[in-house]
């Protein structure tokens, strides 16, 4: 696979990135029993959840950004279909063609969310629904110069709804294991932010400060698994749930219908 193992992807083959890979990839494992028929996934990425989509639907359709990725993913998944483009739109994929859509963790990168959503709708069949994920800004430690923004629980049901004809809001959170690792992290990233004293995080343009950012993330995980190795190994995907009360949740987990 193609190095792409930045903080913000999130690589489950490093030590320090499991306890987000996990709780990523939870979206996957809770979203299996909605899923049928013709697939779409926006946002494949490194495939993280891939041989469970695979898997469960009668067909799938990956789409990603990055080429090398796609290309890569084709190979190895040959029963699959990816294309590589930037979206939206979602380009030459007809109306009414998919019976389900997930996109997890990608809304959040998107300038024009309000077309992205519209064009999920566009592309589901009648009655088709879409499992989408993005972080959950209320439980957000420090700016994410990777996002071009956030949703509170009420903002992201607010758009959702004015598209989809219906709207389940859930989330995805944590037990006591992922909440301890959740506020260590929490503590360490202010222990970082303090010396903003001019909280320039969020005055400055998001591109100047990818780069730091990605150096201090990388070192703050890295502390918390030498810190205290046997919690940031030990947590697994069933350390997360899906969650009825999305705005105390860590992730929105958000499933609409059209």
């Amino acid at each position: 696979m193609a190095k792409h193992s930045t903080t913000e992807i999130t690589s489950d083959s490093i030590a320090s990135d499991n306890p987000i890979h996990q709780r990523l990839l939870a979206a996957y494992i809770y979203a299996q029993p909605s899923i049928e028929g013709n697939l779409l996934e926006i946002g494949c990425g490194t495939g993280r959840g891939l041989q469970t989509l695979v898997n469960t639907a009668d067909h799938y359709t990956g789409i990603d950004k990055y080429k090398t990725l796609t290309d890569e993913l084709q190979a190895e998944y040959p029963q699959a279909d990816f294309k590589a483009m930037h979206i939206p739109p979602l380009k030459g994929i007809e109306d009414n063609s998919f019976d389900t859509v997930v996109s997890f963790q990608v809304i959040e990168h998107i300038k024009d969310d309000i077309t992205f959503l519209k064009e999920i709708h566009r592309v589901l069949k009648p009655g088709g629904k879409a499992i989408i994920s993005t972080p959950n800004k209320k439980m957000t430690l420090t700016r994410n110069p990777w996002h071009v923004r956030e949703y509170f629980a009420p903002e992201l049901e607010k758009i959702c709804k004015s598209i989809f004809s219906k709207v389940e809001a859930n989330g995805i959170a944590g037990n006591d294991k992922v909440m301890e690792y959740h506020e260590k992290n929490r503590e360490s990233v202010r222990k970082i932010t303090k010396f903003d004293i001019f909280n320039l995080q969020y005055r400055l343009p998001a591109p100047l400060l990818r780069i730091p950012y990605e150096f201090l993330n990388r070192v703050n995980r890295n502390k918390l698994d030498q810190a205290d190795n046997s919690l940031v190994k030990s947590i697994s995907v069933a350390d997360y749930y899906v969650n009825e009360n999305a705005e105390e949740s860590l992730d929105l987990f958000y499933t609409l219908e059209k």
